[in-house]
């Protein structure tokens, strides 16, 4: 008898593939879903460039009574970390223009600086300044160095000297922080690659620390996921640092931190996230790391994002202020509710206890969004002086005297502007033409105009590029972006046809 044979149903395979290809296409929306709602939908937070209104200071900044703001300069895009002089000139670190600026001292006494001028180009986004002897020291991102600096005239002499190389550089949190401590040494924290992830590189997200002559490379701290600022407290001599949480864990969760630093202590991350809480991602089977970590002194509100500390050592201010740290929120970019955007007051009760204040506020209001501060510093005549580098301007706080709130008058300090036209007819016309193209090729590609186009978002919109930008700025900046707005893997040429591009398509106002 012959075997049996089963007919086969001609459709059986056909439907058998177009399930796959459905099933491929839901978890391509799936995923598109969640990128969309970490990375579209993020952006709505601001990031640099605002167009800065002189009339918010008098609306809405606000400060506490007996204190008084104004503005010490503007038009200082990206302004970053500040560092006064010993004769009262003001550095400003601009990463993103690799530039370091001076604002030259106020001998008029009138709070507003009386020049202003690039002191140092030419660098790897600098951030981290300090003085040591008669030495700038600048961190870069991917290295460490110092010039020959003159506190009388303010300025440099000879060639910048690269103490320190091959520093990781790259990724979320790439800018480096630099400080010399009363021992003479030098301390540099690098940042996290990543949101969280286990680093190749020890140094990063580390406070690490040096000779002088950059010399005894030492690993101090670990666990710190972005220590963007720390200080020394006048009061016990403690090092005391900012943290950045974590994100993608809520809008309430993790919180950001203060942490007192000593030598050899982990700080958590990537493990544990605040009070030793383990990480849902790094913390399993890590009981051990995380039990023997170091908790934070103090926990700033969720994606705050504190950034420059500087401890109140003049007596200018009330004595509730002697040797308190003045912190810059930075503020959220991954909150459903923006949060942070001001700058506090952070003061130790003799039990240690430590309670945090509105020092300057006012930058968000209604979830708009007017100021981002970056870096605070104390000037020699007592005042503080913050760096917002989204309004671009640096804001001075005072106690018992008033401050004019007109725009400040400063030599060399008006805002650039290109002509788009000019920018682009110094290339060939083959040269254009091929930029161009390619810019728009990535322009398509990449979806640019989804995060800019509307103008309702806090985050900057793309006209008059053509005015703010050349080739050259453009090209810079889309190689380092303000965060959020990510990294991508273009090459130089890449760079350069969509910041042609872009020129092109947003020339400015009057073109």
């Amino acid at each position: 008898m012959a075997p049996t044979q089963t007919k086969s149903n001609p459709m059986a395979k056909p439907l058998k593939w177009m399930l796959i290809f459905v099933g491929v296409i839901l978890f391509i929306v799936l995923i598109l879903g969640i990128a969309v709602r970490f990375f579209v939908g993020a952006v709505n937070f601001p990031t640099g460039g605002g167009e800065f209104d002189p009339s918010i200071v008098g609306q809405r900044i606000v400060v506490p009574d007996g204190f008084s703001i104004g503005l010490y300069a503007r038009d200082i895009s990206s302004a970053r970390v500040l560092r006064f002089s010993r004769t009262g000139d003001l550095l400003v670190a601009i990463p993103g223009s690799g530039t370091v600026e001076v604002l030259e001292r106020d001998a008029d006494n009138d709070g507003k600086a009386d020049g202003r001028r690039t002191l140092i180009g030419g660098l790897n986004g600098p951030n981290g300044l300090d003085f040591f002897e008669d030495w700038l020291y600048i961190a870069e991102a991917d290295a460490i160095g110092r010039i020959a600096f003159d506190h009388e005239s303010g300025t440099v002499t000879g060639e910048f000297e690269r103490l320190v190389t091959g520093l990781p550089g790259g990724g979320n949190h790439w800018k480096k922080t630099l400080r010399f401590g009363d021992d003479g040494l030098m301390y540099v924290t690098m940042g996290s690659s990543c949101n969280v992830c286990l680093e190749e590189d020890e140094r990063r997200a580390a406070m690490v620390r040096y000779q002088p002559d950059g010399s005894g490379e030492e690993i101090i701290a670990r666990g710190l996921r972005n220590s963007a600022g720390f200080d020394w407290s006048p009061r016990d001599g403690a090092l005391y640092a900012t943290d950045n949480g974590r994100d993608m864990l809520g809008d309430d969760f993790p919180s950001c931190e203060l942490n007192k630093i000593e030598a050899g202590k982990h700080y958590g991350w990537p493990f544990a996230n605040g009070n030793k809480i383990p990480d849902p991602d790094f913390g399993e089977g890590k009981d051990e790391l995380i039990e023997a970590s170091v908790a934070p002194v103090f926990e700033f509100r969720p994606h705050n994002a504190p950034l420059g500390i500087e401890f109140v050592r003049g007596n200018k201010f009330p004595e509730e202020y002697q040797g308190a740290a003045i912190v810059a929120l930075h503020g959220s970019w991954n909150r459903s509710d923006k949060d942070g955007y001001k700058v506090v007051s952070l003061h130790w009760d003799d039990q240690g206890r430590i309670t945090e204040r509105d020092f300057v506020s006012g930058f968000l209001i209604d979830d708009e969004v007017v100021g981002r501060p970056a870096e605070v510093a104390e000037g020699p005549d007592g005042a503080i002086y913050i760096s917002d580098d989204y309004a671009g301007v640096i804001y001075r706080v005072a106690y018992g005297e008033s401050q004019k709130v007109e725009i400040p008058v400063v030599a060399n300090v008006a805002e650039t502007r290109f002509d788009a036209r000019t920018t682009l007819s110094g290339l060939a016309a083959e040269d254009r033409d091929l930029l161009l193209e390619q810019g728009s090729k990535l322009y398509r590609q990449f979806q640019c105009v989804s995060c800019h186009a509307d103008s309702r978002q806090a985050l900057k919109t793309l006209e008059n590029l053509g005015e703010k930008y050349d080739l050259q700025s453009l090209s810079a900046y889309l190689r380092r972006p303000n965060p959020p707005m990510p990294t991508f893997p273009f090459n130089d040429q890449q760079r350069r046809g969509l910041a042609a591009y872009l020129i092109d398509k947003y020339p400015g106002k009057s073109q």
